[in-house]
């Protein structure tokens, strides 16, 4: 077969994520393949293999040599889900970029469905598997991290796990990402503004290999929202979360004071040396000053972050402005001497 040329600066890069797939490597390229070519756009595809050890690397390594459009980015070891969608941004290089997993689970023939979702101008389209082909026991965790993830961000998505999706470069190449929070990157994409919908993808029952899905995910994805939410709402003034919980603390010993000292002058009297409730009152009064200093020292972070690496507190989509006269005349003029 002849070798097709590489695209510079191709407009899409469909980024696919390979964990031990060896079997499915040559049918879901071929699939893919022939999806992407009836596009009508220039493309590449980039092969993230996450560590793989049943002979992926090397079927990758085959489809690379065959085909310039293709690009492969082997790990020395597995380091996550994270860490491979991590790698397909930074090795990609088209304007949109769309992942999907190597299992074939995800169809490729969806991927023309986000792209005209971008195409009205949405930043990212997101796959929903509203009719998903797995275990009980995997649908049902998913679907309650799903409703606790879309009311604790207020990213009205149903399915932050799907791997389907296309997103725009900007929107998400300063992007660093940790732990599990790959399935938080639309949330992190509405904090700088990004327009963002969903669509019903085709998800079919997995024919190749077997899940590397755990529960023991479910724990670290709930640490890890906790961390988006934080960062999301809270990154340029931790101080007004660490203050209003310390405002919260010291009205509750507040209001435990004012009982310990109805107590001592109302039947039957109890001494407030006898009381619980004094103890508790002042636990949580410390606990507020601590509140308060770790605010504090949170907002000193938070200033270094951003003034010593320059780091801007906004994001700015575009800039429209009206040419005066002479900067007019002189553009013009250039175009004429380009003219000539």
């Amino acid at each position: 077969m002849a070798r097709q040329a590489a695209v510079e600066n191709p407009h899409l890069s469909v980024v696919v994520l390979v964990y031990n797939e060896v079997d499915s490597v040559e049918p879901l390229h071929r699939e893919l393949m022939g999806v992407l070519e009836t596009l009508g756009t220039s493309f590449e595809v980039v092969y993230i293999d996450d560590g793989s050890s049943d002979g992926s690397t090397e079927r990758l390594s085959a489809l690379a040599s065959r085909d310039g459009r293709v690009r492969v980015v082997s790990f020395r070891r597995n380091f996550g889900q994270t860490a491979a969608v991590q790698a397909g941004i930074d090795h990609s290089r088209g304007a949109v970029l769309v992942f999907l997993d190597g299992d074939m689970q995800n169809d490729p023939h969806d991927i023309p469905h986000l792209l005209e979702k971008i195409d009205e101008g949405y930043d990212v389209v997101s796959g929903w598997r509203r009719d998903r082909h797995d275990a009980p026991s995997r649908v049902i965790p998913s679907r309650i991290a799903n409703w606790v993830i879309a009311r604790v961000t207020g990213v009205r998505l149903s399915d932050f796990g799907c791997t389907l999706k296309a997103y725009r470069r900007e929107v998400i190449e300063g992007m660093k990402l940790y732990g599990e929070m790959h399935r938080f990157i639309p949330v992190y994409s509405a904090v700088v503004g990004a327009r963002i919908t969903e669509i019903p993808v085709n998800h079919r029952p997995r024919t190749y290999g077997r899940s590397k899905y755990s529960l023991s995910r479910t724990s670290r994805v709930a640490l890890d929202l906790i961390t988006v939410k934080l960062l999301g709402s809270y990154s340029t003034k931790p101080m007004y979360f660490f203050g209003f919980t310390a405002f919260a603390v010291w009205a509750v010993a507040l209001v435990l004071a004012n009982v310990v000292i109805a107590q001592k002058v109302l039947p039957p009297y109890v001494y407030a040396h006898d009381n619980p409730l004094l103890l508790l009152s002042v636990v949580l009064f410390i606990v507020g000053m601590q509140c308060i200093l770790m605010g504090l020292l949170a907002e000193l972070s938070i200033r270094t972050y951003h003034e010593s690496q320059q780091k801007p507190t906004y994001v700015v989509r575009e800039v429209i402005e009206r040419s005066s006269p002479h900067q007019r005349g002189v553009t013009d003029g250039r175009q004429a001497v380009r003219a000539r």
